[in-house]
């Protein structure tokens, strides 16, 4: 029997969140709605990994990778949509969640990856031009976060309407970024993207069409994509309830809301791209595991926060701006400088594993000890 049935039994919960958030009341039950919530959104995400990786194998790494990022960062997406639709103002909590979702795909979902193919395999290589290609990416998504938080502190004051207009300008060129991005990656430049395996089969293809011979027991196409559309719908409304939830939570744990957004938050909204890393990356399928980390990261930072930019224009009480707080901006930058340094080599180990979740941890107690009035920028 598959390792990921033994977590089938976590479905239960998803009755349960649904009973308590529609049929009980009380403010009390929103913390047992909040772990019920966390804990749902676990299978769910371990069914949306398994339907990628047999995809993967239907397609190719780079395709799988991205329909992995894209079904798993729809939950984010949705959370953050529902965040900002909330009377209450949310804003804090969703720019703290693209930030946690950044440097959680890149340290924590990534570093699970090392540490769990290291111990199975000695050394794991994959395609370092593919991975350069895609720290590029995180790079201009760390200077997109560190632009407007410079330019808040420049401006020697809050001029709301100039950060407005600088959030859209950047969010513009980050979505047409990530256009040319995919355009690069899947047609005109897709053997950069390739794992030794399909190279292989690429150069020497026994069937003529570019693939791999299916497994006995692959899924379909369209079983695979029905299983992730269907754990998506899911989890998206599992969030919504995780969102109406997410203050009482913060404050019975004692939590501020940055970390929240940094990390519980975050980390529950990438819980698919943590079981699909952590999965292919012991079958020795490196290209996919980091695949799906960074290629995450980046579709949270080019393309999830401009989309939220924009549809706060038409939801919420007042547009979202992308001026991050310090602490903030200093934690993507530095996962962003320790992902190249680790994956310029185009080899893994399980220390390296150990040393982004080093980072992570330290970021994650920065968080957690900062008060929330220590977040501000400088004015």
């Amino acid at each position: 029997m598959s390792k990921l049935l033994t977590l089938d039994w976590l479905l239960v919960f998803i009755p349960a969140t649904i009973v308590l958030n529609y049929g009980m009341g009380g403010t009390q039950v929103h913390t047992w709605i909040f772990i019920c919530s966390c804990l749902s959104i676990i299978p769910l995400a371990g069914w949306m990994g398994r339907a990628t990786e047999h995809l993967a194998e239907r397609t190719s790494e780079a395709v799988g990778g991205l329909l992995n990022a894209t079904f798993g960062n729809a939950a984010e997406l949705i959370i953050a949509l529902v965040a900002l639709s909330s009377p209450n103002d949310m804003h804090e909590i969703v720019k703290a969640s693209i930030t946690g979702s950044i440097i959680g795909n890149v340290l924590l979902v990534m570093g699970a990856a090392f540490l769990a193919g290291g111990l199975r395999h000695r050394v794991q290589s994959f395609n370092a031009r593919g991975v350069g290609s895609m720290t590029t990416m995180l790079g201009l998504a760390a200077i997109a976060l560190v632009v407007p938080a410079v330019f808040h502190s420049l401006e020697g004051q809050a001029n709301n309407t100039k950060e407005q207009y600088l959030s859209l300008g950047i969010s513009a060129v980050l979505l047409v970024t990530y256009a040319c991005s995919l355009f690069f990656s899947l047609h005109t430049h897709k053997q950069l993207f390739m794992s030794a395996a399909e190279t292989a089969v690429d150069e020497d293809d026994e069937f003529g069409d570019g693939h791999v011979a299916p497994h006995a027991a692959q899924w379909s196409v369209i079983k695979s994509i029905s299983i992730l559309a269907g754990a998506t719908v899911l989890v998206a409304w599992i969030s919504e309830m995780l969102v109406g939830s997410v203050e009482h939570a913060a404050h019975a744990f004692g939590m501020t809301n940055v970390f929240i957004g940094v990390v519980v938050v975050a980390i529950i909204g990438n819980a698919a791209e943590h079981s699909t890393a952590i999965m292919v990356a012991l079958k020795n399928r490196m290209d996919l595991a980091i695949g799906v980390a960074v290629g995450s990261s980046i579709q949270i930072a080019t393309f999830v926060a401009p989309v939220l930019v924009f549809a706060s224009y038409f939801i919420g009480s007042h547009p979202l701006d992308l001026v991050f707080t310090t602490a903030e901006v200093l934690a993507v930058v530095a996962a962003v400088v320790v992902c190249v340094q680790v994956t310029n080599d185009g080899e893994s180990h399980w220390l390296e594993g150990v040393q982004l979740l080093s980072v992570y941890i330290i970021l994650a107690l920065v968080f957690y000890l900062l008060p929330a009035t220590s977040h501000a920028l400088p004015a």
